[in-house]
C-alpha cells in the first residue's frame, strides 16, 4: 500500500509564519526557516510554503525568505503564493521547491496549468484550492479566502487535473483552523472527482483526526496541517506511530 504523507504548512507573512481561524486574525507563530529545519528533522514526508498575501497584494513571492528555507529542507517542498506565470514557476524552482502550487493565478489564467506541465511535468504543478460552502455548494475562493470566484470547487477541482496538474491540495475554509476535524464531505467529492493525489487541508485538530481522515476516505493521500504541529500539541513522530498502529501506512521516523 501507499504510504500516507504528513505535511506541515507554514504560511508565510512578511518573512514570518502565521496562523489563523477560518483564515481570519493572523497571528505570529515563528521564523519559516527555523520551522522547515526542524520538520524536515523530524519525520516529516514533505513540506508547504505559502506566501499567504503575495496574490491579494499583487507581488512576487518572498524568494530571498524560500531560497534560506529550501537550503535547509531535505524532504520535498511545495511553494505557493503569487504564481501567476511560467517565469514565476521558473523563479520558485530555481529557489529550491521541488513542485509548485498555483490558486488564484490559475483562476485568472486557466491555461497556466497545461503550460507549465508541458514545460515541467504534471508531477511539478500542484493545484490548491480554497473552498467554502455557499448556499449547499462547494465554492472557490480566491485571493487567501478573501473573494469568492462563484466557480464551482469540484468542477473546478475536475478541470485542472484534466489540463496537468498532477496533484491537489484542498482546503476547506469552513474547517481551517478550528481544529474539529477535516472536510470529509468536501474530500469525499473530490477524492471520487479525480485520479491524482489528493491532499487534505484545514480542521486537524488531533491524532485522531489523521486516524479518522485516513479510515473513512483510504483515497486521501496525505493529511496538512499547520498550527496543531507549530504549537506542540501533535507531534510528527507521534501521529505517525499512532498511524501505524491502527494499520495505516505511513513513513515512520528513524
Amino acid at each position: 500500500m501507499i504510504t500516507k504523507r504528513i505535511i506541515p504548512c507554514l504560511d508565510v507573512r512578511d518573512g514570518r509564519v502565521v496562523k489563523g481561524v477560518n483564515f481570519q486574525e493572523l497571528a505570529d507563530v515563528s521564523s519559516p526557516v527555523e520551522l522547515a529545519q526542524y520538520y524536515s528533522g523530524c519525520g516529516a514526508d514533505e513540506l508547504v510554503f505559502y506566501d499567504i498575501t503575495a496574490s491579494s497584494e499583487g507581488r512576487a513571492l518572498f524568494t530571498d525568505i524560500l531560497r534560506e528555507t529550501a537550503a535547509r529542507v531535505f524532504i520535498p517542498l511545495t511553494v505557493g503564493g503569487g504564481i501567476n506565470t511560467l517565469d514565476d514557476f521558473q523563479r520558485v524552482l530555481e529557489c529550491g521547491a521541488d513542485k509548485v502550487s498555483v490558486n488564484s493565478g490559475a483562476i485568472r489564467d486557466p491555461s497556466i496549468i497545461p503550460r507549465a506541465a508541458k514545460r515541467y511535468g504534471n508531477q511539478c504543478v500542484v493545484l490548491s484550492v480554497d473552498a467554502k460552502r455557499v448556499g449547499g455548494r462547494f465554492r472557490v475562493f480566491a485571493k487567501g479566502g478573501r473573494e469568492d470566484t462563484g466557480l464551482d470547487a469540484i468542477e473546478w477541482i475536475k478541470s485542472g487535473v484534466e489540463n496537468g496538474a498532477g496533484e491537489v491540495v484542498l482546503n476547506s475554509i469552513d474547517t481551517d483552523g478550528v481544529k474539529g476535524g477535516f472536510d470529509l464531505e468536501l474530500l469525499w467529492a473530490a477524492c471520487g472527482a479525480v485520479d491524482v493525489p489528493v491532499v487534505a487541508s484545514g480542521g486537524a485538530g488531533s491524532v485522531q483526526d489523521f486516524v479518522t481522515l485516513f479510515q473513512a476516505l483510504p483515497k486521501v493521500d496525505a493529511g496538512l496541517a499547520a498550527s496543531i504541529f507549530h504549537f506542540g500539541q501533535v507531534s510528527i513522530p507521534e501521529l505517525k506511530r499512532a498511524l501505524a498502529a491502527e494499520g495505516i501506512p505511513t513513513r515512520l521516523p528513524l
